[in-house]
């Protein structure tokens, strides 16, 4: 039974910096390609950024290309994501997941940029 612990969320202003965590137990992590996906209001869930097993490649949706940093600790099966210079439009719940993903899905960190 694999379980999904995503924490790191918060309130920040424009221009601002989290960093968030996402502790995976079992579903073999150290053998997975892992993502972050967000969903924003009234949005569909989207996957903005993934990397590889042994962190030899990433991969980033255009929209957060040059802000956000994916990485991974398999000793820790914990995968996490740097997000710098946040924007209103990165608003929404943040998870984390296989990709492709399970159909399993934990309860997600909340990220809101205000101002």
């Amino acid at each position: 039974q694999v379980q999904l612990v995503e924490s790191g969320g918060g309130l920040v202003q424009p221009g601002g910096s989290l960093r968030l965590s996402c502790a995976v137990s079992g579903g073999n992590f150290m053998i997975r390609r892992m993502g972050w996906y967000r969903q924003g209001p009234g949005k569909q869930r989207e996957l903005v950024a993934a990397i590889s097993r042994g962190s030899e490649s990433t991969n980033y949706a255009d929209s957060v290309k040059g802000r956000f940093t994916i990485s991974r600790d398999n000793a820790k099966t914990t995968l996490y994501l740097q997000i710098n210079s946040l924007e209103p439009e990165d608003t929404a719940v943040y998870f984390c997941n296989k990709d492709p993903y399970w159909d399993y899905w934990g309860q997600g960190t909340q990220v809101t940029v205000s101002s």
